[in-house]
């Protein structure tokens, strides 16, 4: 096995072991939007099975669909922005509501760097309503580590994430580990397996029973040359969390041209 490869393995394994973000499903991978370019993103969830009662002031998520709209601007060739809003409808509700809005910049290292695995940075602040989250103010930070070995790609995305404002402050940071194995059949058609965990506080993870183990098998579609649809069934590994979740993501790329 090669090294690099026997890394990503081994990291994954580790990684491997309270759930991400449920209106934002996706593994990020490498690449930033081109310079110039806006790429819209609609983010479609829905939790077939999922918690059944408050957790404090927030509600549970059996039943709940999201909607979510993401529109990321390339800024230079290595870093874009982003902002979000999150919206959800709940069971007996007959519209969305507002559930958060929030913003993301991220950057990306040269490839001209020559390092072993691709890699960039996501750091993202939301607020969501209480509802939705007890804490109003959170921090995310996202690195990707990303490699190819011929048809296949291996994504990782080692998450961490604390609570900025609300009763969450005292707990620190979060570990939320995500991984995509990705194949491409053709340059259209790339199936892949992607795995969404939560293991608690990062220095002191809760017992097994307790962790979120999810893991979508699913595929990316290139519709055409600027819209890519995904699509995805996520199922529980543990008695934790959602146990059901669907979820579909469609990205349309437009505006002017990279440099």
């Amino acid at each position: 096995m090669r090294p690099t490869l026997r890394i990503l393995v081994l990291t994954a394994a580790a990684l491997a072991a309270s759930a991400q973000d449920p209106f934002e499903i996706q593994i990020y991978e490498y690449k930033t939007v081109p310079k110039g370019k806006w790429n819209l993103e609609t983010h479609l969830n829905y939790v077939g099975r999922g918690t059944k009662t408050f957790e404090g002031a927030t509600a549970p998520t059996h039943n709940q669909f999201h909607k979510t709209y993401e529109l990321t601007h390339g800024l230079t060739d290595h870093f874009e922005l982003a902002g979000y809003l999150v919206t959800a409808r709940r069971p007996g509700g007959s519209a969305l509501d507002f559930a958060a809005w929030r913003v993301r910049p991220r950057m990306r290292f040269p490839k001209s760097w020559k390092l072993p695995v691709d890699i960039s940075i996501s750091t993202e602040v939301a607020f969501p309503r209480r509802t939705y989250d007890e804490n109003s103010a959170t921090l995310e930070i996202r690195p990707i580590l990303e490699k190819s070995f011929g048809r296949f790609q291996v994504d990782l995305n080692p998450v961490v994430g604390r609570a900025l404002r609300g009763p969450g402050t005292a707990d620190g940071w979060d570990f939320e580990p995500g991984l995509r194995l990705g194949y491409a059949v053709t340059d259209r058609f790339k199936p892949s397996l992607e795995y969404y965990g939560g293991t608690g506080p990062l220095f002191d993870p809760l017992p097994a029973r307790e962790q979120v183990h999810l893991f979508f098998p699913g595929a990316d579609i290139q519709v055409r040359e600027n819209v890519v649809w995904n699509l995805g069934i996520g199922l529980a590994a543990t008695s934790a969390g959602n146990h059901l979740v669907y979820k579909m993501r469609i990205g349309i790329m437009f505006g002017g041209s990279a440099n």
